[in-house]
């Protein structure tokens, strides 16, 4: 998996009409080496602790999101709900919809 090519907006795709590719390469950008292990590459979403640290690493800390922990709770459900049918949700999938979700796409778009 770490020397493949993965594209991931035909994922994402699958979940949203248009998909900005400046977006994905940053939120591939800012997820790094995650991306090279198997299992951090995916969200665990039945995993309380996982959807903790999606809640906590990237809403709270990354977004900056300052709602309470049960607003982005739902919001976090309610994307990997829209992923059900997905056995392993992509970390890369789940984080775009989540940004697009809280209108914050334009920040991993690169610093000119």
């Amino acid at each position: 998996m770490a020397d493949e090519k993965i594209d991931y907006a035909v994922d994402i795709k699958k979940y949203t009409s248009a998909v900005d590719e400046k977006a994905v390469a940053g939120i591939v950008k800012h997820l790094g080496i995650a991306l090279k292990g198997k299992d951090s590459s995916l969200v665990a979403a039945s995993d309380a602790s996982e959807m903790k640290t999606v809640r906590d690493s990237f809403l709270k800390k990354k977004l900056a999101l300052t709602e309470s922990d049960a607003h982005l709770d739902a919001a976090a459900k309610e994307v990997t709900e829209r992923m059900k049918a997905e056995r392993n949700k992509s970390r890369v999938t789940v984080y775009y919809l989540l940004a697009e979700k809280f209108h914050k796409l334009a920040m991993f778009h690169p610093k000119a």
